[in-house]
Parts: structure tokens; sequence; C-alpha cells
């Protein structure tokens, strides 16, 4: 069975959403529109339903895609305070407030700082933690351009 443990070192975020889409649109072609309705024909007779699989397949490479974007929206936060924004226009583009953006962040850092502490993984020593905690601030009482 596909976990998304051994999926994710398996797919980069692009590989993982082109397989899921596939899956999916498989998925999507082969069953009825109207489940209660044993009559209706799929859209696409020719589509094979999904395996068991497959389908658990789907399942954890929804999960790989959700933690390989949460990574990557992190990151881009940060390049977004490198760049000047503030926590309010932060939290505007990823449609939340300035303090939920602001706590989601920390809480990524904090994460990070965890992995380096974890035996053989990869993270941020003490000092990497401190220039990313420097660089998220505080979201009270700024307001970049």
């Amino acid at each position: 069975m596909s976990t998304p443990d051994e999926l994710e070192g398996r797919f980069t975020l692009l590989t993982a959403a082109a397989r899921y889409d596939a899956l999916r649109v498989r998925d999507a072609l082969a069953l009825p529109i109207d489940e209660d309705d044993s009559a209706l024909t799929p859209p696409d007779p020719d589509a094979e339903p999904l395996t068991r699989s497959e389908a658990l397949e789907l399942l954890a490479l929804g999960e790989v895609i959700a933690r390989k974007a949460g990574y990557g929206r992190q990151l881009s936060v940060r390049s977004a305070r490198r760049s000047g924004a503030s926590w309010s226009q932060i939290g505007a583009a990823l449609g939340t407030s300035k303090q939920a953006a602001w706590e989601a962040h920390n809480r990524w850092i904090d994460e990070q700082a965890g992995e380096h502490r974890g035996d053989g993984h990869w993270g941020w020593d003490e000092k990497e933690a401190a220039a990313a905690r420097a660089l998220a601030g505080d979201p009270e009482g700024e307001d970049a351009g």
C-alpha cells in the first residue's frame, strides 16, 4: 500500500500533482454520473476504474501534495518577508489574518529547528532558526509598503 511517507520521497510536487491528476481524471471518467442509477453509462466506457491500490495511492498523493505545497508556502512567506512584505500583506495573500499567517510561519520555524535536533534529519540549527525568527519579526505594529 502507498503511504504519504513512502511517496513523498519518490515524487516532487510537480510529479505528484501529475500522477494525482491522471488517477483523478481516470477515476472521474470511469464513474457513472449518478451512482444511484445503474442504467447510466460512464462518461468514457473505455476508462478503467481505479484498482484498490490506485485509489489508495490517489488518497496518499493528495496528502503528499498538501505537505509539499505547505512547505513551499512557508518558503514563499519567508521570501515575501525578505522582500519587505508586511504580515498584513502576507495574510491577505494567504486569505487569512496577519496573526494566523505569522503563527503558522513560526510553527514552521519551530518544526525546522526540531528536525535539526532529531537524529539523522535535516533542519535548522539554533543560529539559523534565530535568523528565521528575526526575519519573521512581530506582526504587531509593522506595515511594509
